[in-house]
């Protein structure tokens, strides 16, 4: 679970807890790694280590606040997306490359109204 933070960080170098883009340092939409298969792959790392340390804890009590801290993030994610969308050029074309935020072939975006997305994907 840590090893797919660890990866998402070690691909990434504008990896951060703080949602901006990073004009000073070259920010560029990252393709490689654990991005080729999710958008958010740190956040998944994130869920999965949450979930697991109630696993581990032996609680089901700890399970309610791992899977309060799950959607927390999916909403994050959904944030997130937006803001690059928005933000970072070259992110858009990404989101229709990669379509999912978070667990391949589970979870896809919606389509959304044309005036969210600056580009949409061609279908």
């Amino acid at each position: 679970m840590q090893a797919v933070i660890f990866w998402a960080m070690w691909t990434n170098r504008f990896f951060s807890s703080v949602v901006r883009i990073q004009t000073e340092r070259g920010h560029h939409v990252v393709q490689e790694g654990p991005y080729r298969l999710v958008r958010h792959p740190g956040y998944v790392g994130a869920i999965l280590f949450g979930l697991a340390t109630a696993v581990v804890l032996g609680s089901l009590w700890a399970l309610i606040p791992a899977g309060l801290m799950a959607m927390l993030v999916v909403v994050r994610t959904a944030l997130e997306d937006a803001t690059l969308k928005r933000e970072l050029p070259g992110y858009a074309a990404y989101a229709c490359q990669v379509k999912h935020r978070l667990v391949p072939g589970v979870w896809q975006d919606r389509p959304r109204p044309r005036a969210a997305i600056p580009e949409r994907c061609s279908r």
